[in-house]
């Protein structure tokens, strides 16, 4: 059901794309003789149950090659998987003012705690852009928590960080790297700075080949991470005001679920400007090779020939704070 399921990242609801019958057919396929009735029943035993109509359907109308990016998703997610290669799920949680401001959602307690009346941003002692890695292999979580812009080298330098802490030492072993990404935002599939950075980051400075998979529009629901990682989040603090970055740091990390989740936090502060731009010249440099799949969303960076790999380089405008 993985590669299946999809869930609402503020709340622990989950469901399936494929129904009943499809689902049948493809365990049928797979060797496994099993009717509709019986798939339905299994379902209810994982928590799954029937539903009347809720508004989740984006505006945007579905790409045409929507099933064939999932498909191929899956497809990259099991060879990845099984040559042992690490696979991360990222993206940039919602940005939060940091003040006495309402939080979403409900907490015990006996009397409501008060909080602003409005959610000025002006009111607020800062900004936190969160941005996560979700291990698919180890079942963990990383957010790093920026004060600046949400952009591309603010996302790489997040999963460099990442790599450099904790996927290093999870896979000794490895070469590649599988990052599952929205199609928008910081790791935006139309974005040059984006390529450039993991070029320059990821595999030059790393030593990684790098394979990036991008949810088609309106996908982000399915994006592992999503439900994951940033739903537990979202419940672990709801209707709790983020009064410091401290306090968003601790709730971050006290996240746990059943099945072992695990979720550490650091702050990666710096200065990330937006607006930032990358000529033809330079795309032209990127040792970029599309796949025949959905080109614009599957692609691999590799190493340039001949580069000085430096796994403790990081530019110097950025810092990470524990």
């Amino acid at each position: 059901m993985e590669p299946e399921t999809a869930g609402d990242p503020t709340s622990d609801q989950k469901w399936v794309r494929s129904s009943l019958r499809t689902l049948s057919q493809r365990l049928k396929e797979a060797g496994h003789t099993v009717s509709p009735p019986t798939v339905g029943r299994v379902l209810k035993t994982l928590d799954y149950a029937l539903h009347v109509n809720a508004k989740k359907i984006e505006a945007r109308a579905h790409h045409p090659d929507r099933p064939a990016q999932f498909a191929y998703i899956a497809q990259q997610r099991q060879a990845f998987t099984e040559a042992g290669q690490p696979i991360i799920s990222v993206d940039t949680k919602k940005k939060e003012l940091i003040g006495v401001f309402k939080n979403a959602g409900r907490a015990w307690s006996q009397e409501a705690e008060a909080v602003n009346v409005h959610d000025f941003r002006g009111d607020a002692t800062g900004r936190a852009v969160p941005y996560g890695i979700y291990d698919l292999t180890h079942n963990q979580g990383t957010v790093y928590v920026g004060s600046s812009g949400d952009t591309a080298q603010f996302a790489v330098d997040a999963i460099a960080r990442w790599w450099q802490t904790q996927g290093q030492d999870a896979f000794p072993q490895a070469e590649e790297l599988l990052i599952l990404a929205d199609g928008g935002g910081s790791n935006d599939c139309r974005s040059r700075l984006w390529k450039q950075q993991i070029q320059e980051h990821l595999c030059n400075g790393l030593g990684l080949r790098v394979t990036v998979a991008h949810y088609p529009t309106g996908c982000s629901k399915w994006n592992p991470i999503e439900h994951r990682v940033f739903g537990p989040i979202s419940l672990n603090w709801a209707g709790k005001p983020l009064r410091t970055v401290e306090t968003m740091l601790a709730y971050i990390r006290g996240t746990t679920t059943t099945t072992g989740l695990e979720v550490h936090a650091e702050r990666l502060d710096g200065v990330y400007p937006t607006g930032q731009r990358l000529s033809d010249r330079e795309m032209k440099a990127l040792q970029m090779r599309k796949h025949d799949v959905c080109p614009a969303w599957n692609y691999t960076i590799s190493p340039c020939s001949g580069a000085a790999m430096n796994p403790a380089a990081m530019p110097s405008n950025r810092e990470v704070i524990v």
